[in-house]
């Protein structure tokens, strides 16, 4: 069963559309269950409580997108409702037993469905039958639910394309309807632009679908590349000559003539006429070829798809270089990827890029913190994005409600301009703010600091208003170089931003790499990164990396004295001494072996993990001050990857289980009389920020563009009467509703609209 298995889901991911993806099912399961029947009923994407039979190997074909049966109704309709298999030997005797003539199934007595589920939701019934009378085996049994589990992703993707609305109403496919894909909404903002998809290099499945301008000029580049691709390998070929024997070196001759242009080339040329770009014509071909070749029953042919995906990659990569022109980015551009990166801005002009969306991550990835940084609207883990497929397609890119439109009509455009309108007028009212300082209604004075990376948002942060910087990002120069930075090259980095800031507090975190924040010179591949080697735990590891860095920060501050050092992820009081020995070795080095004149910096630690906030104030009796870093500590706390998508909806920052953590952080640092601020992005969040404020924090730190909302709202609030709510909020047992208690507390049409996008409809 095991092996049919496999063979499903091979034949599943390399077909060529979905209703092809039904055919394959339903024979596949038919023929590896030896049943009669086997017939997929797949939920309308218009009436949702209907079940439209889609695809059969067994009943009359006819009868297909014409039974359909309400939740509920027949058997099909009592699986759909119950979400479990229903398995019965003489199935027209159960009360739920419905009987269509057109379909021609009189014949089959027994009866096996299972619900094909997909994140809690019934996205349609697999049902098998066969004439003898008896309940299907256990073994059947567990083969179909097993098989309903692997197709429920499928079925739901093609729900979120369009695909399976198209098949339920009939409609003809069209390319440029507009469709909405579900992400995670990960930084404010509406913006409307063109797609610029970035992929990676020599990744066959990540070549963007593009046609072609110049059909010959595609065909001419494409021989080239064949051509080169030959001489590597004739010379690689000769290279072996006595190293691998006549048989082994065979396989090189293969390879020449799997490029001939009656093999492998001559299909390519075939794409490229029908207008396709010579690298998405050769991708198309070449993994066609693989998925066939996965598919064989004989082991020794399977293993040969590894070698025409390496072929494959090296003609790819001749492609990509002979195109080998400058890009034109559009001055609205979206940028979009299958996992974006910091990297991504070295690539493209950053003043150009008006959204991003990524398939890959969540609200609190690298990528969507740097997105709020720069007020860049971000959409995060939009799964079901054909990314590929959008390369030069208009967007809407929704990151109040983590949505993107491909193809908007006009109609739709027109709602997110004015809701565009909306906002720039918003943020045009609250630029009077700017130089006001951030005192509550009942005189209470809040800091509002900054946290930076990049220069634009250090610009940004002082136009602002900004107070002071609580997290000064240090990865963000490693991870824009191809090697370590020197300590020079670090000096110079962290010099410009205490100048910039000058006389107010720089809190500058040493290096924090790891989890999702690989550097690509010094990659940490781990099977649960969050959880491993990151953050100080790296740099105590290689106090080589933590001393250059710190003698760096140090140098940089002579003469200015408002450097602080932050040091992350500490986990126990040994990690802390540890960090605070190197800083004063570094410090000594400076101040007595070369005789530079330094302030030492005020030292602090992070409390970003559960122990820290356990021991907070032993913590605090080491350190000059506290920052509670509510990203990570939401998702240790919580037990959730905060990268991965299927479970963006448990992390929430509202967490009754949070708030009563930072409650103790607060107390406990007030207790040690240290200085405690928060840097996480909750801070930045106008409803985080007045929960932050009940709870004692009185320093918070964010995004640059998140700082006016912020202290708009703090500046409407009485301290007393938000600290009076805390006890009844944090006991409720839902974050829902400790978020939509507080925001009916404190409405009103000043505040609601800044906590709340423009409607949409």
């Amino acid at each position: 069963m095991l092996e049919s298995l496999r063979s499903i889901v091979q034949e599943v991911n390399a077909a060529r559309d979905f209703r092809n993806v039904l055919d394959i099912i339903v024979s596949q399961v038919k023929a590896s269950m030896d049943t009669g029947i086997c017939s997929v009923y797949l939920r309308d994407a218009e009436e949702q409580d209907v079940f439209v039979l889609l695809a059969t190997q067994g009943l009359n074909p006819d009868a297909i997108g014409k039974v359909r049966l309400k939740e509920g109704e027949g058997l099909v309709g009592l699986v759909a409702r119950k979400a479990e298999p229903v398995n019965l030997g003489r199935a027209d005797q159960h009360p739920n037993y419905a009987y269509f003539p057109e379909t021609g199934e009189e014949a089959y007595n027994s009866f096996l469905g299972a619900p094909i589920i997909h994140h809690r939701k019934v996205m349609g019934v697999l049902i098998v039958q066969r004439q003898n009378q008896r309940p299907f085996d256990e073994g059947e049994e567990a083969f179909l639910v097993t098989v309903s589990a692997q197709l429920a992703g499928v079925i739901a993707h093609a729900d979120a394309t369009g695909e399976l609305s198209r098949l339920t109403s009939l409609k003809q496919q069209d390319e440029r309807v507009e469709l909405v894909f579900t992400g995670v909404p990960s930084a404010p903002g509406v913006a409307i632009g063109t797609a610029v998809v970035m992929a990676p290099v020599s990744d066959l499945n990540a070549v963007p679908l593009r046609t072609a301008d110049n059909i010959d000029q595609e065909v001419e580049q494409f021989k080239a590349a064949l051509t080169a691709t030959r001489k590597d390998m004739k010379a690689l070929d000769r290279g072996l000559v006595g190293k691998l024997n006549d048989e082994e070196r065979a396989l090189f001759d293969v390879y020449l003539r799997m490029l001939d242009d009656h093999a492998l080339g001559g299909e390519v040329v075939e794409k490229i006429k029908e207008g396709f770009a010579a690298p998405s014509a050769w991708s198309m071909v070449v993994l066609d070829h693989v998925s066939r070749f996965e598919r064989m029953e004989d082991a020794y042919l399977r293993e040969r798809a590894a070698d025409v995906r390496d072929l494959g990659r090296r003609v790819l990569s001749y492609l990509q270089e002979s195109e080998n022109r400058i890009p034109v980015y559009p001055d609205n551009m979206v940028l979009v990827g299958e996992e974006l990166s910091a990297t991504a801005f070295a690539d493209v002009p950053v003043e150009k890029i008006t959204a991003m969306v990524s398939v890959q991550g969540s609200s609190n990835s690298h990528m969507a913190i740097l997105g709020r940084a720069m007020g860049i609207p971000t959409v995060m883990g939009a799964v079901d994005l054909p990314w590929t497929e959008v390369d030069g397609a208009e967007l809407i890119v929704d990151g109040h409600r983590g949505q993107v439109v491909t193809w908007p009509t006009e109609e739709h455009k027109a709602v997110y301009i004015h809701e565009m309108e909306e906002e720039k007028l918003l943020a045009e009212d609250l630029k009077v703010l700017q130089d006001a300082p951030c005192i509550t209604c009942d005189d209470s004075s809040i800091a509002l600091w900054v946290n930076t990376g990049l220069r634009l948002d250090a610009k940004l942060s002082l136009d602002r208003g900004a107070e002071g910087v609580g997290l000064y990002r240090t990865e963000i120069p490693f991870l824009m170089q191809d090697r370590f930075p020197s300590e020079e090259e670090q000096r110079q980095v962290y010099r410009e931003q205490l100048e910039m800031f000058n006389p107010r507090p720089v809190t500058m975190r040493t290096l924090d790499i790891g989890g999702d924040k690989d550097l690509p010179y010094f990659p940490i591949d781990e099977a649960n990164p969050f959880l491993g080697w990151r953050g100080i735990r790296v740099t105590l590891d290689h106090p080589e990396i933590f001393l250059l860095q710190v003698r760096a920060m140090l140098r940089a501050s002579e003469g200015l004295d408002n450097l602080r050092i932050l040091l992350p992820m500490i986990s126990n009081l040994n990690e802390l001494e540890s960090a605070k020995r190197l800083i004063d070795q570094a410090y000594k080095e400076l101040t007595e072996e070369e005789n530079i004149p330094l302030q030492k910096p005020k030292i602090g630690a992070m409390i970003e993990v559960p122990a820290a906030v356990y021991q907070v104030e032993e913590i605090a009796g080491r350190v000059d001050f506290l920052s509670v870093g509510t990203n990570d500590l939401t998702q240790y706390l919580l037990a959730v990857d905060r990268n991965n998508p299927r479970v963006a909806e448990l992390y929430h920052s509202c967490h009754p289980s949070l708030l009563r953590a930072l409650k103790m952080v607060a107390d406990g640092a007030a207790r040690a009389g240290k200085p405690v601020s928060v840097c996480g992005e909750m801070a930045g969040d106008p409803v985080g920020a007045v929960l932050l404020v009940a709870l004692g924090f009185r320093i918070l730190s964010m995004s640059a563009n998140n700082l006016l909302k912020v202290k708009a709202i703090l500046r409407q609030i009485r301290v007393d009467e938000v600290s009076a709510l805390l006890n009844g909020i944090v006991q409720l047992e839902d974050p829902v509703m400790v978020k939509s208690r507080l925001e009916e507390a404190i409405s009103s049409p000043e505040i609601d609209r800044l906590i709340r996008p423009v409607a949409v409809h």
